[in-house]
């Protein structure tokens, strides 16, 4: 025999895989087995869910989330045959599985970071906030402005009328047209094709009217607020561009998946057709507490929404909470500051190394000059370098070690569930790695999660 008998020889003992198996039947799955098996007993049973997770998990630990690679990796990988138990689930039922039970995965997110919690990994001293572009499940070039799609929605409209007239009057002489053994009423593929391209064209439009309502709608509750008057000359101009309800002509649509954006990458300077995937991480070995995908462009109105999530999450507010100058939002840090929470979060990326000067569109609002000030104790300056090591490493593991710059799935829901399950994954490596080596807290009594 190539492989021992026992599965339980296949692994050294501190391999990974035998640690998320161990993780794995400590996790509180009943709503995912409840699901479990046929109800009316008939055809092949299921995989069991167990397993099914414990694939997953491992999978995205390591860089394999495909259903094709985990299905090839249960054939070729010892640690996914053990992880397998020696079974080899196809690709379909992988895939299947994850789309079933996306909401019932994201939600071991929470549980894994108790355990990091038992763990003595989290402490909340200082938290780092950041955001990173991942790329969508959706090419640039299906990117098309509302003008264009409204023209081409009237364009199809009218194709799809044409071929609806066409196969009624076909349906007259069905019995030359479509032959022997056919039922005549399939739909011609011309039409299939035409209506298809209009219901992805309509689904694109209309999350580009949503996301102008929006923006209607948020730029008069600013409005409302400050009396009307503009602190600023670039809100001035988000009023302007934002007092309709209806997207400008420019205005970019994905026909592949309408809720994803165009947006800049801060690294590299390029534009990706993509999302706004958030993270807080805190201590040492960089224990992500808080995580979610946005549509938002930018990270202006992510940190109260981030720094609420890990109070949530943790039960407790960090120390310190420090973001990158992204997330400067005059009235954020007047609302955190009136709370008396302590945040650093630069204004702006600080004066030209040529002029000495700031930019012309610097912040000069009172919190901002407040926080240069601050930021010019050498005290401080040192607190807020721990930013860059305590967050970005987690973007460099996600996205240069296992390789994730484009999520799997379509659809903002989807993609926090699967976003959530690289977090998830993220923490599981990181217990693993810093965890204590007895595991007393792993034996502890299981309790649910905050929340």
């Amino acid at each position: 025999m190539l492989l021992a008998p026992s599965l339980q020889d296949w692994l050294p003992e501190g391999h990974l895989a035998r640690f998320i198996a161990q993780v794995v039947d400590e996790l509180e799955l009943s709503r995912i087995v409840s699901q479990y098996g046929r109800k009316d007993g008939r055809g092949k049973a299921a995989y069991h869910p167990v397993m099914m997770v414990r694939l997953l998990l491992y999978g995205y630990a390591v860089g394999v989330r495909s259903s094709r690679r985990i299905e090839k990796a249960t054939f070729e990988d010892v640690a996914f045959r053990y992880l397998a138990a020696d079974q080899h689930p196809d690709h379909d039922s992988i895939a299947e599985f994850r789309r079933v039970h996306l909401e019932e995965l994201s939600g071991l997110f929470l549980q894994a970071l108790l355990l990091c919690q038992k763990a003595g990994l989290i402490k909340l001293g200082q938290v780092a906030i950041d955001g990173t572009k991942v790329g969508a499940n959706a090419s640039r070039r299906q990117s098309k402005s509302y003008e264009r799609l409204s023209e081409k929605e009237q364009a199809l409209a009218t194709e799809v009328q044409r071929l609806l007239a066409e196969a009624a009057a076909a349906d007259q002489q069905e019995d030359e047209l479509f032959g022997t053994g056919r039922r005549g009423d399939e739909l011609p593929q011309e039409l299939a094709t035409a209506a298809r391209q209009l219901a992805k064209i309509r689904a694109a439009k209309q999350e580009l009217e949503r996301e102008a309502k929006e923006k209607a709608q948020q730029s008069a509750a600013e409005k409302a607020a400050q009396n009307g008057k503009p602190q600023d000359a670039a809100q001035k101009k988000r009023w302007y561009r934002a007092r309709s309800e209806t997207p400008a002509p420019e205005t970019k649509g994905n026909l592949t998946d309408p809720e994803s954006r165009l947006m800049l990458e801060g690294a590299t300077k390029a534009f990706v057709q993509g999302y706004n995937a958030q993270v807080a991480s805190a201590g040492v070995p960089q224990i992500i507490v808080a995580q979610t995908v946005v549509q938002e462009l930018n990270d202006r109105k992510q940190l109260i929404p981030m720094m609420e999530q890990v109070r949530q999450n943790v039960g407790e507010s960090p120390v310190l909470t420090t973001a990158d100058a992204g997330y400067w939002n005059e009235a954020s840090i007047g609302t955190l500051q009136a709370q008396h929470v302590d945040v650093l979060v630069p204004p702006d990326r600080g004066k030209d190394q040529v002029t000495g000067k700031l930019a012309a569109n610097a912040p000069q609002g009172p919190m901002a000059q407040q926080m240069r000030k601050r930021l010019e104790d050498p005290e401080e300056r040192k607190r807020y370098r721990k930013r860059s090591g305590m967050v970005e490493p987690v973007f460099g593991w996600i996205k240069d070690i296992l390789g994730y710059r484009r999520f799997l799935l379509r659809g903002l829901k989807k993609v926090r569930g699967e976003w959530a399950l690289i977090c998830t994954a993220i923490n599981l490596s990181k217990l693993f790695r810093y965890g204590s080596p007895d595991r007393r807290w792993l034996d502890a009594a299981w309790a649910p999660p905050r929340g």
